[in-house]
Formats: C-alpha cells, structure tokens, sequence
C-alpha cells in the first residue's frame, strides 16, 4: 500500500523557508565584500574568508550527502540553518561592534561552508518527500522562480544597505533569515527517515555505497562529466573576462545589464517551467544548456553591447530549463534513499573544477589574448553541454517516472502524462 501524499502545507512551509533564506544569501556575499574591504586596508582578507568558505564545502559535501541519507533531512536542515544564523549573528557582531580580524571571521565562513556542504544535498533530497512524483517539476520551477527572484533583488538591497548603513547589519539580516527559515522547516510534518538507514554500519560505508549508486547511474555521471568541463571553461570565463571585455566593448554600464538580462531570463524561464511538461524532460535541459555558450561566444567575436544582452537573456532562459529539469530527474528516477549521496557526488564534481578555471583564466588571457580565451571557452561550453546527448540512457530517461522504479532509465516505459 503506498504512502499518502504529503500534505500542501508541508511544501508552502518549506517554499517560505527557502524565499527567506534565499534573499538573505543573495544579500550576503555583496555584503561581505563590502564589509571586509571596509573593516581592512588588506585586499587579500577577503580573498581569505571566501577561500575559508569553498575548502570546507567541497571537503564535507560528501558527508553531508550521506547525513542527508542517513537522518531525516528535515532535522539536519534545521539544524543546519540554526548552525547558518549563529554564524552570521557571529560575523554581524564582530562587523558592527567594530572587532574586525581577519582569522575570526574566517573560521567562521568555515563552519558556515560546513554547514553549507550538509544543507545542498538535504535541500534535494526533501524535495521528492514534499510532494507528489507528478509535481516535482513544479516543485521546483517554484523552487527556481523564488531562487532566482533571490539573485536579482538580494544583491540590490545588499549594496543599499551596505552603502547606507554598512555591511553589518545586512549580514544580521542573512542571520535573521536563517533563524526565520529554521522556524519554517520545524512546521513540517514529520518526514520518514531515508530507507535503510539504520542498517548501514557507518557514515564512511554510506559514502561508498553513494559511490557505487553514483556510477551505476550511467545518465548521472554522464552528465556529471560533461558539465564538469562546461564549468571548468565557463565559470572564470565568464566572471574574470566577461566584466574587462564588456568594458572594451562598451562601458562598465553594459556589464550590469548583461548581468540584469540573464537574471530576467532565469526568472522568466523558472516561471514556465511550471507549466511546460515534456515527455524526455533530461533530453530538453541538455538540449537547453548548449545556450549558456552564447554569451562567450558573442564576447569572443566582438560583438556589441546589444547582441551580448540578448545572448545573456537567452542563456538566462537555457540555464533555467537545465536547472529544473536536472533536479527533476535526479528526483524522479534516483531511488531516494540515495538522492542525497548521488546530489553530493553530481555536486562535488561542478564544484571542484570552478577554482581550476578561474585560476587558469588570467594567465590564459595574458598569454592568447581575453577574446581568443572567451571565443574558445563558448565553443568548448557547448561541445561539452551538447556530449552527453550520446548516450542513450540520456536522450531516453523519462520525465515523471517515480524514483524507486529503476535508477538507470535507458529501457523504461513511458509515464503517464502529467495531470491525468
């Protein structure tokens, strides 16, 4: 007999967590740079509290998958979020008392990189346990729409503050909506803790189980791969070259509307995502991520300030339909007591290779010239996103198939369509 579906209140409860705690991360990262640039004549500390956040994310994210698998996800995420608001309640009263040093508030970005490598894969892995099978799409378009909605006012509000009043008291906000959203998450009804958990002998075991779910999963790790090397070439490209050629092109000006059309085209696509159900949803995302090369490739042949917004706007929109429709998928057809572990592993993979290509940006620049560097990065961005159409497990998956069926999806019957 299968389970009741989780209750409507569940997934409202846990939609204004995430808008709360969204905002208050979309303001932090601006108000931080503001802060610590203000409270230090030294250029690199920030350079060092950004370093303290990333190392423990990428060294924890895979414990914090297997967490995720181990506890029920809604305890570890409230905690976590609780863990977030002591930490930057911690770094806004050093900020505003006027107690800045640098090695305190870098080991606090520490913990706060920590607890950021147990909250990413809990926050995927609950999805599928809020909502029913058929509306995990929506799910998370609604998910993308208030995420993205974040990114385009946070950082506005950020610098208002942080040019009015400094970046303390934004960063207590960020603090305010961490505690805010942990009050949410506690509304929620009681989860069932991921199957099979108390049967595993140990946190290190479930990490290698994790492993061995990962790469039996051929569509996971195909995709994996190849955005891997899509985030090696395009990440440094586009934050390092995409201001300084911009600026050649046009004006500093033209930068921040690049930057303004690609978060609209995010939060345009996020929104129809709602409503646009298709049969091979994976095939569409992969489909849709080869536009995240158009920027570069329009910086690359010197095109102007017109043509660089458009392809901005329109990678916005392709970035959009991969975010959705690859957290579908893994939440659809990854068995979920394994969807924390096989999100970890998918995600320590992105993260791991953007150090490596922002470091290697500069020196490529210097030595070929920043076009030449951007024109190659577009072309490799789309080769890369546009691979994984070879495999068949890839272009086959279905959209909307209930996870605990079969985790490969290459020989799968057709779901029934959404809303029958």
């Amino acid at each position: 007999m299968l389970p009741p579906p989780p209750p409507r209140r569940d997934f409202r409860w846990f939609l204004t967590a995430q808008t709360v705690s969204l905002l208050g991360s979309a303001m932090a990262p601006v108000a931080l740079a503001f802060a610590v640039l203000d409270s230090s004549d030294a250029l690199g500390d920030l350079g060092v509290v950004l370093t303290a956040y990333m190392v423990p994310l990428l060294v924890f994210l895979l414990v914090g998958g297997a967490t995720a698998d181990r506890l029920p996800r809604r305890t570890v995420l409230v905690a976590a979020n609780l863990g977030s608001a002591v930490t930057q309640g911690s770094v806004a009263a050093l900020l505003l008392t006027g107690r800045y040093a640098l090695w305190p508030v870098a080991a606090l970005g520490f913990l706060n990189g920590v607890l950021a490598a147990f909250t990413t894969p809990a926050l995927r892995g609950i999805v599928p346990e809020l909502v029913a099978g058929d509306r995990i799409r929506q799910a998370n378009a609604l998910l993308g729409s208030v995420r993205n909605g974040a990114k385009i006012l946070g950082p506005s509000l950020s610098g208002v503050l942080a040019a009015s009043v400094g970046g303390g008291p934004a960063i207590a906000f960020d603090a305010l909506t961490y505690l805010l959203a942990a009050g949410c998450l506690t509304r929620l009804s009681s989860l069932t803790t991921p199957a099979a958990a108390g049967r595993r002998p140990g946190l290190f075991a479930d990490i290698r189980e994790g492993w061995a779910a990962y790469r039996r999963i051929r569509w996971v790790w195909t995709v994996s791969l190849c955005f891997c090397v899509v985030n090696l070439v395009q990440v440094g490209s586009w934050q390092i070259l995409g201001p300084v050629l911009t600026r050649q092109i046009a004006d500093e000006a033209a930068w921040g509307f690049v930057l303004s059309a690609r978060g609209v085209g995010l939060l345009v696509m996020s929104a129809l995502m709602y409503r646009l159900a298709a049969r091979h949803l994976l095939r569409l995302s992969v489909l849709a991520g080869v536009l995240g090369a158009l920027p570069l490739l329009t910086l690359g042949t010197h095109l102007g300030a017109p043509w660089l917004i458009a392809a901005a706007f329109t990678a916005g929109l392709g970035s959009s339909v991969a975010a959705v429709g690859w957290d579908t998928s893994l939440q659809e057809h990854v068995p979920p007591d394994a969807l924390s572990r096989v999100s970890s592993f998918d995600d320590l993979l992105s993260y791991i290779a953007i150090p490596v290509g922002q470091l290697s940006v500069g020196p490529l620049a210097d030595h070929v010239g920043g076009y030449r560097v951007a024109a190659a990065a577009g072309v490799v961005h789309a080769v890369a996103a546009l691979a994984p159409m070879a495999s068949a497990a890839v272009r086959r998956l279905p959209h909307g198939r209930p996870a605990a069926a079969h985790a490969e999806g290459a020989s799968a019957a057709p779901p029934e369509p959404i809303g029958r």
